[in-house]
């Protein structure tokens, strides 16, 4: 395992912009993990890339320490300035050998992610690994990690809880609204286009709600959030104008203050029945008042973050178990490891034993074999084929049970 390494740059260790500069476009890894293994006589190389993490996985026989890590990164990179090179490359994790297995395994079983339980990253790490598969960049080594790597992740994710009970404030969001049981005619104002509302409505649109009416500052950003989840989009100027009635409000801008005042709210409340708003900003995008004057099943951040702390911390208390599962994998991935080195040394048998034959028969017992008639040679044919498979088998069988013994 001496030869098998990772390094890791995250958002955690270099900060989001450096993290960026090492992001490959889709259609350049090949080349550039290509161009790397010839550059640094790299044998095998897997490339991870989410939103908060690069890793580069490989095996090579060069030492890695801080100096590699920087000639690593350079090559990633050539147009960063050396000194920030040698600040990233002091920055960076690197790990090897059972280490660097027991952090990949620690990756895709989310324990080393911005959320813990993140469901995600098992599919991006195996996406990963088919992706260098199947340009030919990975080989024996990496195969045998990774598929230790996703079954002892799909193990965690599947006999502990880790992944349960959501964290995600939008999330959270959703589900107190389905208590509603909302009609899916059910008339949803946006105010805000930008992500957190997008996340909203694809959870929105994912169960058949459509009439969406979209009020943002800048209206054409409203118009691409509409153009992606359907509706009317408005500009935020005109919000008290509005003149549908609705049914939900869903809110989340930058704005420092409120954006939905008491009197803006008196203005487009068109019935008496209690209505639903979830306010995503910080700070509020709701004045404070409407909740307590008006029927409304308010859903702030502040109440939905306590149900995400609960959560997690429900989540957390499966690290035990999952610490558990992952250093057990680790103790069989190194009797699988060290078979697997024994298989490959055992795989040249078949063609020493076909040459150690062919010598029998055509060069020291040649003549002797020349004086049998047809019958007694497809007889010693027989034997030396009974006896050469054996002499492939037999070293194997022996060689799991010396490694049986001495686990």
């Amino acid at each position: 395992m001496i030869k098998f390494n990772v390094i890791a740059l995250t958002h955690a260790s270099i900060g989001l912009k450096a993290l960026g500069n090492f992001h490959i476009d889709a259609m350049e890894v090949a080349k550039k993990m290509r161009d790397i293994k010839k550059h640094l006589a790299i044998a095998e190389i897997m490339y991870l890339s989410t939103c908060n993490r690069v890793e580069f996985i490989f095996t090579n026989d060069t030492p890695v320490d801080q100096e590699f890590v920087q000639s690593f990164l350079h090559s990633i990179n050539s147009a960063l300035e050396e000194d920030e090179l040698e600040v990233i490359s002091k920055k960076a994790r690197y790990w090897n050998g059972i280490n660097a297995v027991n952090h990949l395994i620690e990756v895709a079983s989310s324990l080393d992610s911005m959320v813990l339980g993140e469901r995600e990253i098992i599919t991006q790490v195996r996406n990963a690994y088919e992706y260098s598969r199947k340009e030919g960049l990975s080989g024996d080594t990496i195969r045998i990690v990774m598929r230790q790597t996703i079954e002892t992740a799909k193990r965690v994710f599947t006999e502990t809880i880790i992944a349960e009970k959501s964290v995600s404030v939008v999330s959270l969001a959703y589900q107190e609204l389905l208590k509603a049981k909302l009609s899916k005619k059910a008339k949803i104002l946006i105010i805000g286009s930008g992500v957190t509302n997008q996340n909203m409505c694809k959870f929105l649109t994912k169960d058949g709600y459509t009439n969406f009416t979209v009020y943002n500052r800048t209206l054409s950003n409203a118009e691409k959030f509409v153009d992606t989840f359907g509706g009317r989009a408005e500009s935020l100027k005109n919000l008290e104008l509005h003149q549908d009635g609705f049914d939900v409000i869903i809110a989340c801008t930058g704005a420092h203050g409120a954006v939905l005042s008491q009197k803006v709210y008196t203005a487009i409340l068109k019935d008496n029945k209690t209505k639903h708003i979830i306010d995503l900003a910080i700070p509020n995008d709701v004045a404070e008042t409407i909740p307590k004057a008006f029927a409304v099943n308010y859903i702030s951040v502040n109440s939905l973050k306590k149900i995400a702390d609960k959560n997690l911390l429900a989540r957390r208390k499966e690290l035990l178990k999952v610490r558990e599962i992952i250093y057990n994998s680790l103790e069989d991935f190194k009797s699988i490891f060290e078979m697997r080195q024994i298989e490959l040394k055992i795989q040249a048998i078949p063609k020493h034993v076909k040459e150690i034959r062919t010598k029998a028969l055509t060069e020291v017992f040649q003549k002797e074999v020349a004086t049998l008639d047809d019958e007694s040679k497809a007889v010693l044919d027989k034997i030396l084929n009974y006896m050469e498979k054996k002499y492939v088998s037999v070293p194997m069988i022996m060689a799991k049970e010396m490694l049986t013994k001495i686990k």
